[in-house]
């Protein structure tokens, strides 16, 4: 297998790279979440390093949370407690053993998105 998984966060209301939000990565398996990986975004938005890399890449389900709360705050963005966006999961699938997958989070303090990227 050579496949590997990537991320990155922007903050779609700032315009720019969303810088210290931690990242968590879940395999999940039914019911059943295993925390894999922790990182936290560089001043790119990006991770240092792909948060599945080649050496543990398996298919199957997964789920990243990012947990925005503080960034929101510390950029002034947050609004009152409790935050409409404190930790943002996205569930997604991984089917081909030697492919790149990428699943960015563009982020704002009351909405998100995301996407397959390259």
């Amino acid at each position: 297998m050579t496949g590997y998984l990537t991320t990155h966060v922007l903050d779609t209301a700032r315009g720019c790279p969303a810088q210290g939000i931690k990242i968590a990565l879940y395999r999940v398996t039914g019911n059943s979440h295993k925390k894999i990986a922790e990182t936290v975004t560089n001043a790119d938005g990006r991770t240092d390093s792909p948060i599945l890399p080649t050496d543990t890449f398996k298919t199957g389900t997964y789920e990243l949370i990012f947990f925005c709360g503080d960034y929101l705050r510390e950029t002034g963005q947050a609004g009152e407690d409790p935050l409409f966006l404190d930790q943002v999961p996205i569930r997604f699938g991984m089917s081909d053993a030697d492919a790149h997958y990428h699943v960015p989070l563009l982020l704002s303090p009351y909405g998100y998105s995301t996407y397959r990227g390259s």
